[in-house]
């Protein structure tokens, strides 16, 4: 990495990322309480359409995760593609938003939360990945799903220096369980690349050195299929 910080070597990153991952689902089983309600009828023809839309870019989504290579070799590529534009969390004003206001941006959406030690040595590559590579055609959106409130995950930001990345917060896991019910997500970090149409092109669980030239690649190729 360009400043010298270092995250965990990747077996021990992974270790700790299985029993973290154990942890994170038994909580969003907790606090779930179960599945979310049956959508209406307009809404569920809606998702359906957006969901058929999406099936028919799986073979792009094979090519950018071809691209997972080296330190995201564990991205896998969405199968089939599923539409994510529903994905519900709150906005750096604090407000609700959905993957949907993202529209037009390939978009990179890390879930993490502090008490998950793979998440917190992961967050400063994020970060840097946000600082070379965002703009108007890429985001790393990285939603906190800390139980409390904004407190204690704003000041573990400030404590590292993240200066790149927006607050995009969930303290209800709901969007933890809306990936989970998708099959998408095993624990904490989970991570998903998502085109500018809401579409899901790839997929991993566990943590990645997301500053490596690596990540680099896989997200220039995401873009560059984009265009």
């Amino acid at each position: 990495m360009a400043d010298g910080r270092k995250l965990f070597p990747t077996t021990r990153l992974i270790a700790a990322a299985l029993v973290a991952g154990a942890a994170a689902g038994a909580l969003a089983v907790y606090v779930s309480g179960g599945l979310p309600g049956n959508n209406a009828p307009g809404e569920t023809a809606a998702v359906a359409a957006q969901d058929r839309a999406c099936a028919a870019r799986a073979e792009r989504a094979k090519e950018v995760a071809s691209a997972a290579t080296g330190h995201v070799a564990a991205m896998l590529p969405a199968d089939p593609p599923q539409s994510l534009s529903a994905l519900a969390f709150n906005g750096p004003d604090g407000k609700p938003a959905t993957l949907a206001g993202h529209g037009g941006k390939t978009v990179l959406v890390n879930l993490w939360a502090t008490w998950c030690a793979p998440c917190r040595a992961e967050m400063p590559a994020l970060d840097e990945l946000q600082q070379k590579m965002g703009g108007d055609e890429f985001e790393v959106v990285a939603i906190n799903v800390d139980t409390g409130d904004d407190a204690k995950p704003k000041a573990f930001l400030d404590e590292i220096g993240v200066s790149s990345l927006a607050y995009y917060s969930d303290h209800s896991m709901g969007v933890f369980n809306d990936l989970k019910t998708k099959g998408l997500a095993l624990g904490l970090p989970v991570t998903v690349l998502v085109d500018g149409e809401g579409c899901l092109l790839a997929h991993m669980n566990g943590p990645a050195e997301w500053s490596t030239p690596d990540a680099l690649k896989l997200i220039g190729t995401a873009l560059d299929d984009a265009k």
